[in-house]
């Protein structure tokens, strides 16, 4: 590794957020003030076909893909999304494919092409380190957005929501032109794992343009994994550590004892600066007060989330985000963590919202669907072949596949609901999830009243006292 390719990392990081949350724009607002700014990866190729098919208001993702250095690809990803009025009204929207373990060359086109898009835009018009962020969970699109995003110069690559060991070996073989490999989970017995594997230059038909190799920032909350992933990956490859606290937004690590977090959740910070490595703490850091905090316990800074999902620039729907923005002020804002809400096993912080996924009525009412799938897992089906399955998708389908009826009690549709709160579900009668660290106290620094606003340049002058 050469270590002057990769820059320094500011001392405060934008967590990356939800579906669109953590979208380019607000990323972009970030890195330009002088912090971290980090795009949200997860479903970008549906998020990309999304915001084709209404019309791409602004040019801003043409724009990105008129710089993609594979012309034709660009433009046929253009062909099958792009409605130059918008989706007529009534008229279903064109998904993107769901992933499979052989997706179609459309869909890889697609990836690539909307992790491309999001990193250009989080980077374009300043010269300041921009961050993408994956979920472990979410394999099956991991060789083809990493590429995306290293064709698009992404300085650094964040994982969590998982054991994310395969990271460095994807960049690796990217940044020396070789075929991308990653094994995917398979539950089953005679089937445990399938390879996804990317070579592109075959798929191009040329050869890539030199590549930057991003530093590598595992999302972690043990002692025990930070020591796993020194141990078992190449000296170099990890530039730091994130350390998320159980008071973190979005998906927590399960506790350790009793199902309630407690002492042995607790980390050791002292024995992380052991490792030499710069690290980052988040879940309720979101103060000058915090910021010196974790300074003072060796950690180069602290990773924020809430603070800037609540600013304007995020890509929340504004109606949700002046609610909660709302009751978050006015000290009415309940956040709980839902061990059963995700579909990935992991506790999910979900904030109590009316005419949300957080309302057992508005679960129970709902028509279960898996139209989405990014959440889908690979099964053994027993006959040789992959089958993939969701808890949140239908029961009667679930248990169809295998799946346990236990498996998914209380189970939300996470894709719907994560879209239906960056509005990218358009009329479609989708409820939202709403997503929030427990700590929303920035808000009585950043507002005079429930109904003010603010943004990244006021969150990040607050931050820094």
């Amino acid at each position: 590794m050469t270590p002057e390719v990769i820059p320094a990392v500011p001392e405060i990081i934008q967590g990356g957020m939800g579906v669109y949350i953590s979208s380019p724009f607000l990323a972009n607002a970030v890195s330009c003030n002088g912090a971290l700014g980090t795009v949200s990866g997860v479903a970008a190729e549906r998020i990309l076909a999304r915001v084709l098919g209404r019309g791409d208001i602004g040019g801003h993702y043409r724009r990105a893909l008129s710089r993609f250095p594979f012309p034709r690809v660009a433009e046929q990803v253009l062909d099958a999304y792009y409605i130059e009025e918008g989706n007529p009204k009534g008229l279903a929207p064109k998904n993107a494919p769901l992933f499979a373990v052989n997706p179609s060359e459309s869909l890889i086109a697609l990836t690539v092409c909307a992790n491309y898009a999001f990193v250009y835009l989080a980077k374009e018009g300043h010269g300041n380190p921009v961050s993408i962020n994956y979920l472990e969970k979410i394999a099956m699109p991991h060789v083809y957005a990493i590429t995306g995003a290293m064709l698009a110069g992404v300085d650094f690559i964040t994982v969590g929501a998982g054991i994310p060991l395969q990271i460095p070996g994807v960049i690796t073989d990217l940044a020396e032109g070789e075929t991308a490999i990653y094994r995917v989970p398979v539950t089953g017995t005679n089937i445990t794992n399938h390879t996804m594997s990317f070579d592109p230059e075959a798929f191009f038909g040329e050869k890539l343009p030199p590549l930057k190799r991003p530093g590598f920032i595992p999302i972690i909350a043990s002692n025990l994994l930070a020591s796993l992933l020194i141990k078992r990956l190449p000296k170099g490859s990890i530039h730091g550590f994130v350390i998320e606290e159980p008071t973190a937004g979005g998906h927590n690590a399960p506790p350790r004892k009793g199902g309630v977090y407690g002492p042995k959740d607790e980390v050791n910070y002292a024995e992380i600066a052991k490792f030499g490595l710069p690290f980052w703490i988040g879940g309720g850091k979101a103060s000058p007060g915090e910021l010196r905090w974790a300074k003072s316990v060796g950690a180069a800074g602290i990773q924020a989330g809430s603070i800037f999902a609540l600013a304007e620039e995020s890509g929340m729907d504004p109606a949700i985000r002046r609610e909660i923005r709302r009751l978050g002020f006015g000290g009415k804002l309940e956040v709980r963590t839902d061990t059963k809400a995700s579909p990935t096993g992991f506790p999910f912080k979900v904030a109590v919202l009316p005419g949300s996924l957080s309302e057992e009525s508005v679960y129970l009412s709902r028509n279960k669907v898996c139209d989405q799938g990014a959440l889908r897992t690979l099964f053994d089906q027993g006959d040789g072949s992959i089958g993939y399955r969701c808890p949140g998708e239908p029961v009667a389908l679930y248990l169809k596949k295998l799946g346990k009826l236990e498996e998914t009690e209380g189970v939300r549709c996470l894709c719907n609901g994560l879209m239906a709160t960056a509005g990218l579900l358009g009329d479609e009668e989708e409820a939202p999830i709403v997503t929030m660290g427990d700590d929303v106290g920035f808000l009585r620094f950043l507002m005079r009243r429930g109904g003010d606003s603010y943004g990244v340049a006021e969150a990040l002058n607050y931050l820094s006292g």
